[in-house]
């Protein structure tokens, strides 16, 4: 298991498993973030909140995007759809070792007009 979580601490985040792969996207939103995207199942993924996260929608409204409302660190993304079984963890929440041994993806979404891979 890997735990990592926002600056205050108020969002934890579990995951199964260290991500193997990041990405690294130059879409509008994700340099705007700075995040690398760790992609999981969401029953992979497990988020606890002392404080209720803060959405926002952009393009094809396809993804809510999550913050915290505390200290406003982006957290993760999940599909408006439910059925869809991919969701984004920022993997810069992770610890630094972690991080260090995923391999860096960089993905042209600027592009490409969208974020997804």
């Amino acid at each position: 298991m890997v735990e990592g979580s926002c600056h205050c601490g108020k969002i934890q985040i579990e995951l199964d498993v260290a991500p193997e792969e990041v990405t690294d996207c130059n879409c509008s939103i994700c340099r705007r973030y700075g995040t690398l995207w760790a992609y999981y199942a969401p029953k992979q993924v497990r988020i606890t909140e002392a404080v209720p996260t803060q959405t926002y929608q952009w393009d094809d409204r396809q993804l809510f995007f999550h913050r915290c409302a505390e200290c406003g660190c982006v957290t993760h993304w999940s599909p408006v759809d439910p059925s869809r079984n991919r969701m984004g963890v920022n993997a810069r929440l992770l610890a630094p070792d972690v991080l260090a041994e995923a391999q860096v993806h960089r993905f042209d979404g600027a592009s490409y007009g969208g974020f997804t891979r």
